[in-house]
């Protein structure tokens, strides 16, 4: 099987990882979309399971979680009069939990905005930080029910930070797509003892943005939207590793895997090849007669 070389392999990641649709990296590679396809799709399974193997035994002290909308194929309003929609269109939310001392990236989740996904990361955070933490969430109601049940009555310090809107905009062009005015928040010790002054979603939500710039299918109002869920997924999965383990962050001065002490080297795009490699060589050398 003919493989790209290695140079090209590293110039189609970056630029998945860098925000660029996969028909303009198409065209500026000079290769199908099919490859840049494949290449999503094979970067986005090394990087989900080095991330389930590696990003455990964490000691946080802070953390803060949130969901950001995006969508698949179509909005939920458009998925019953869509032809052939696949499984998985309309809405999607992507569930982060963040470090906020290493800007670490420590679970996330893809789903619907509801108990089961809130259950879901909540558990895994638990299963990956062996240290007492400060949580907080924002307001949604889901999250009571899923941390109690991750961490028991005393297992966490856990607070919300619940923000308070006002009228949504009129009608005119100027506020068509403007979200309604948040006018105040107040901080609610839930479970816990809390230090109030660290009750913030702050990171997490400057995190969403980072998102919304550095993933091409999230950026609004264009057609770059996923088509396919797993697609969405795999995309996810390759941006968090870029995130965690290859990007320097300003204020750190190293990468949030370094910071956490999840690793002690600086990471490239190279390395996420290598274990693209890697994975292949242990598919071959376990087929039959190979």
């Amino acid at each position: 099987m003919n493989k790209l070389p290695l140079q090209k392999r590293v110039q189609i990641l970056s630029m998945l990882c860098e925000g660029s649709s996969m028909r303009s990296i198409s065209r500026v590679a000079d290769v199908s979309i099919n490859t840049v396809s494949k290449m999503l799709v094979d970067a986005g399974q090394v990087c989900a399971a080095y991330h389930d193997q590696y990003v455990r035994g964490l000691n946080c002290k802070r953390v803060q979680c949130d969901e950001i909308w995006s969508f698949c194929y179509s909005k939920d309003k458009n998925v019953k009069a869509a032809k052939a929609a696949p499984k998985g269109a309309g809405n999607v939310w992507t569930w982060t939990a963040l470090d906020a001392d290493t800007k670490l990236i420590v679970t996330w989740s893809v789903g619907d905005r509801d108990a089961d996904n809130a259950a879901n990361i909540m558990e895994d955070l638990r299963d990956r930080v062996k240290t007492r933490m400060q949580l907080t969430t924002d307001g949604l109601k889901v999250y009571l029910e899923a941390v109690q049940e991750a961490f028991g009555v005393d297992g966490i310090d856990y607070a919300q930070l619940v923000e308070i809107y006002g009228a949504a905009p009129g009608k005119g062009d100027e506020s068509r797509y403007s979200p309604a005015e948040c006018i105040g928040s107040k901080k609610v010790k839930v479970e816990g003892e809390p230090d109030i002054k660290h009750v913030s979603t702050s990171y997490v939500e400057r995190q969403n943005l980072n998102m919304r710039m550095g993933m091409r299918r999230f950026t609004r109002l264009t057609n770059a939207f996923s088509k396919k869920l797993d697609n969405h997924c795999h995309a996810l999965a390759l941006y968090f590793m870029f995130y965690n383990f290859c990007r320097i962050h300003k204020t750190l001065r190293v990468t949030p895997a370094m910071a956490a002490g999840v690793t002690e080297k600086l990471w490239n795009t190279e390395g996420i090849v290598a274990l693209i490699d890697a994975r292949d060589e242990r598919k071959r050398t376990r087929q039959p007669g190979a």
